[in-house]
């Protein structure tokens, strides 16, 4: 019979560290950004310091809220204590009885008679 020769543990040790070299190589630290970055590069500074600008968000601008406005009788709800009232965006307008006109709220129409049905 023919014996094998024992493959010396240098191969061993070869193989070992080249398979590590290849697998932690390819980690996502060491991979390099793309090139469709949306941000711009800009080199005012040095060089090994690129200072990154990103674009500025613009809010559009907030809609004016009216403070009186004219409703029909019936679309408007009534409250508990017999008022009318209307809800535009989160803003409740109460009917004032004098003129029929809807006014944005305030803490003066508790005690103003005008807001009060007859």
């Amino acid at each position: 019979m023919v014996q094998q020769k024992a493959m010396p543990v240098k191969y061993f040790t070869a193989v070992g560290i080249s398979l590590t070299v290849l697998m932690f190589s390819c980690g996502k630290k060491n991979v390099p950004q793309s090139s469709a970055n949306t941000a711009t590069v800009s080199n005012t500074s040095n060089a090994a310091n690129p200072v990154i600008k990103k674009p500025a968000v613009k809010k559009a601008p907030a809609a004016p809220v009216a403070k009186v406005i004219i409703v029909n009788d019936n679309v408007a709800k009534k409250s508990f204590d017999g008022r009318l009232y209307y809800d535009v965006d989160g803003h409740r307008y109460w009917r004032n009885y004098n003129d029929g006109k809807y006014y944005l709220f305030n803490k003066t129409m508790y005690s103003d008679p005008a807001f009060k049905p007859h």
